[in-house]
Order: C-alpha cells, then sequence, then structure tokens
C-alpha cells in the first residue's frame, strides 16, 4: 500500500493537470517536439509508456530508463512528412548504487523552403510575384540528460532536463512589422529549458505494469514579438503479456509471447487521444507489431517488425515501423538500431 499511494497520486496528478492545460489545436510552437522517436514505439501505435526501457526511455517515460544493467545506445531516424526528417540518438547507462543516467539528442530538418518577400522589386515581379530566388531550412534540436532509480523492486521514478531549440529562418534575425507601419528586426529562434517526470510502476499481478509522464513542462518560448506555448504531453498506460511465461491468459514456458498496451494521450493543444499496440515475439529474436491511433485527424494504423541477435556478448537490435497519414500525407517511416554493450 505505501508504494500503491504515490503512484495514484502522481497518476491523477498527471490526468488532471491535462485537463487544465488543454488549449486550441494549432496553438503551440516547436511541434518537432511530438514526433517521437523509436520505430518499435511508433509501430505499437505509440502506446509505449509502459514499455520503454533503458536508452529509449528518456523518449517517452524517464522512469523506465532505471530497467537496464548495461551501456545501452539506440539511435533513429524518422522519414516524416514532405521533406521533413529527424533523427535521435541516445546513450543510458547504469550507476551502482545511484540509478541510471541517460543523454539524449535530437535533430530535426524540415526540408528547403522558398524565401518570399513583400518588398519590391520581388513583388512586383509578373513572373514569381514575392518570390526573392533564395532558400532556407527550418531545423530544430534537443539536447538533454535523464536520471531515474528504482524505489523499490517494483516501482521506478525518472527525470529529464533539456534544451530545446527551433529555428525558422537561416539568417536569424529578419525585419518585419511588428503593428501598423512599424518594422523592427526580430529574432526567427527560440529556444528553452524543458522537463519530463516519469514513473513505472510493477503491479505484482503476473505481468501487468502501468506507467505515466509528463513530457515538456517548461516556460512559454518567445518568437519575434509573441510568446508561445510549447507541446506539453500527458500520458498513463497500462500493459500486460498475454501469452508468455507469465502471460494473463496463457502462461507457462513458451519462449513466445503476445503482449498489448493501452495509453491515454494528452497533448495541450488537442482533445484526449487514445494508443492501442500489440506484439508478438517469437523466441525473443523476431516480432511483429501493430497499433491504431484513435481521435487523429490523418494518423491510424501503424505496422513495424524487429530483430534482435546476440554477438559475443553484443545484443544488437534493428526495428522499422510504417505509420499510414492518409491519401494525401502519404506515410512515415522510422528505422531504430539499439546496441547493448556487456
Amino acid at each position: 500500500m505505501k508504494t500503491r499511494l504515490p503512484v495514484l497520486i502522481l497518476t491523477a496528478g498527471i490526468l488532471g493537470a491535462s485537463a487544465s492545460h488543454a488549449q486550441k489545436v494549432g496553438s503551440t510552437s516547436m511541434q518537432f517536439l511530438k514526433v517521437m522517436p523509436s520505430a518499435r514505439a511508433a509501430s505499437l501505435g505509440e502506446a509505449y509508456t509502459v514499455w520503454a526501457t533503458g536508452a529509449e526511455a528518456m523518449f517517452w517515460n524517464p522512469g523506465g530508463l532505471s530497467r537496464l544493467d548495461r551501456l545501452e545506445i539506440s539511435t533513429t531516424y524518422v522519414d516524416w512528412l514532405f521533406d521533413a526528417q529527424q533523427g535521435a540518438f541516445s546513450c543510458a547507462f547504469p550507476v551502482r548504487g545511484f540509478g541510471a543516467v541517460g543523454f539524449q539528442v535530437q535533430y530535426a530538418d524540415f526540408g528547403e523552403f522558398e524565401e518570399t518577400t513583400n518588398q519590391r522589386p520581388y513583388i512586383n515581379n509578373p513572373e514569381n510575384p514575392g518570390f526573392t530566388g533564395r532558400t532556407f531550412r527550418p531545423f530544430g534540436c534537443v539536447v538533454g540528460v535523464s536520471y531515474a532509480r528504482d524505489l523499490t523492486d517494483k516501482f521506478s521514478v525518472g527525470i529529464g532536463m533539456k534544451y530545446a531549440h527551433e529555428s525558422l529562418f537561416d539568417g536569424g534575425k529578419v525585419t518585419a512589422m511588428v503593428k501598423q507601419g512599424v518594422y523592427e528586426e526580430v529574432e526567427t529562434w527560440a529556444g528553452g529549458i524543458l522537463f519530463d517526470f516519469g514513473i513505472r510502476y510493477d503491479t505484482g499481478y503476473r505481468s501487468v505494469h502501468i506507467g505515466s509522464s509528463v513530457q515538456n513542462f517548461g516556460a512559454d518560448v518567445r518568437y519575434a514579438k509573441e510568446a508561445n506555448p510549447v507541446p506539453l504531453l500527458f500520458r498513463f498506460g497500462i500493459g500486460a503479456d498475454l501469452m508468455g511465461p507469465d502471460g494473463l491468459i496463457v502462461s507457462g514456458r513458451d519462449e513466445n509471447r503476445f503482449r498489448m498496451a493501452c495509453d491515454v494521450f494528452h497533448p495541450n493543444d488537442y482533445a484526449q487521444q487514445i494508443h492501442l499496440g500489440a506484439e508478438y515475439e517469437f523466441a525473443g529474436l523476431f516480432a511483429l507489431r501493430g497499433g491504431y491511433k484513435f481521435n487523429y485527424d490523418y494518423d491510424g494504423l501503424t505496422l513495424g517488425a524487429g530483430v534482435k541477435h546476440a554477438l559475443e556478448g553484443i545484443r544488437l537490435s534493428v526495428d522499422y515501423s510504417y505509420g499510414d497519414m492518409g491519401i494525401y500525407l502519404g506515410h512515415v517511416q522510422r528505422i531504430s538500431i539499439g546496441i547493448i554493450l556487456p
């Protein structure tokens, strides 16, 4: 009961805060912070709050970071919509008697854009009015550190701190009209310190786990003269093996596992959403995955697969995911590579 009480308090706080922070659709900046790394997680419909462990946990639930006993490295490439791309790298390791520490780096390239202006002589160009002939590449990046530890053999907590930066134009500053007839030189980038919090709890009943996380907690960031909130993300998840050594339906010595998870996801710029995911793992070597995301305008079905292999004490994993974004947006693909050193 002593362990369950803080779990219930933290979970209630997370879900309660999500309602009080709800805002209008599209009202947040730094949207790349909602493009989550990890091919395995994406293929499970992002129902990953419970299953996020090791180095990847920093991107989902820092409470799962404590569940490692070796140095772990993970890298992910995301082929996002249109020409946008994103990459992520994380490294985590245990510290005896202290917990686990991890580091992360993310970079988002939004593609190349053509520069336009309402100034002469470009605005009077009869063929391409407003186009200067120059291009620019907006980008975003994140650098962060996380820490987690087990409070008991069933309950772990984690916290992360990161710096997020987004640049909307190569030059850094532009001359813009801040009010009618008044022009000023303004910044075209913004940055800020953000925090992540998470918990992970083993219920003690078979393989049932629950988890919660809050991501990107921090002050508004300022572009030019306006302050804008960042995507504040609330997650609550529950997951279990339905088949396996501790399966809820079929249990025993079978090395194959079938697991499912469900996440309640609440961003501060949209209504509550539901993520469902399932994974069938063959002898710990090969996995097939699928998921679905509810209450999205375009996101929906997700699919993926992964393989694992041990070589001289080094454990390698490769995961792939495919996400359908509809007929107009196309699809999103991710590939992740993980290494666990001896």
